[in-house]
């Protein structure tokens, strides 16, 4: 699984003029479920995000965790973080997940984070979205279930 998460003031998710989920501050996540993720991975992947020391504390450090704020989670499904792109101009998305499988753990990935009482909105899956947000920082950060 790899994760593009990105630190936030706000942010908000619309398909076809409306708009399916919004968070105030916090993390928003792009997410993309690889051929032969495990259970395990996205374990790792949710635990990581949560505890990620990326918000400033009163000395304006980044101490703080995203349950340290309080912070919401946006969760969007993105199997293009899955390119490939070492030959030639069109990406290759041979590495996705299927998608019946990449929903599937997009939605646990949703309820383990729900869980932990994390406050979570969500894109809609595999639906043509806009995503908008404001990148506090800006702080963006990729995580690969893999790279650990």
């Amino acid at each position: 699984m790899r994760a593009v998460i990105q630190r936030c003031r706000k942010g908000a998710v619309t398909v076809a003029g409306e708009q399916v989920g919004a968070i105030g501050r916090g993390l928003v996540v792009l997410l993309g479920v690889a051929q032969g993720d495990v259970a395990e991975d996205l374990s790792y992947l949710v635990e990581k995000i949560i505890g990620l020391r990326i918000f400033e504390d009163e000395a304006g450090k980044m101490n703080l965790s995203l349950e340290d704020v309080q912070g919401e989670l946006l969760v969007v499904s993105q199997f293009t973080l899955l390119a490939d792109t070492r030959k030639g101009r069109r990406p290759s998305f041979i590495d996705a997940a299927p998608p019946e499988l990449a929903e599937q753990f997009y939605l646990q990935f949703v309820e383990l984070a729900r869980a932990r009482g994390i406050a979570v909105a969500t894109g809609r899956f595999r639906a043509e979205m806009v995503v908008t947000l404001e990148n506090e920082g800006p702080v963006t950060i990729v995580i690969d279930s893999r790279q650990r």
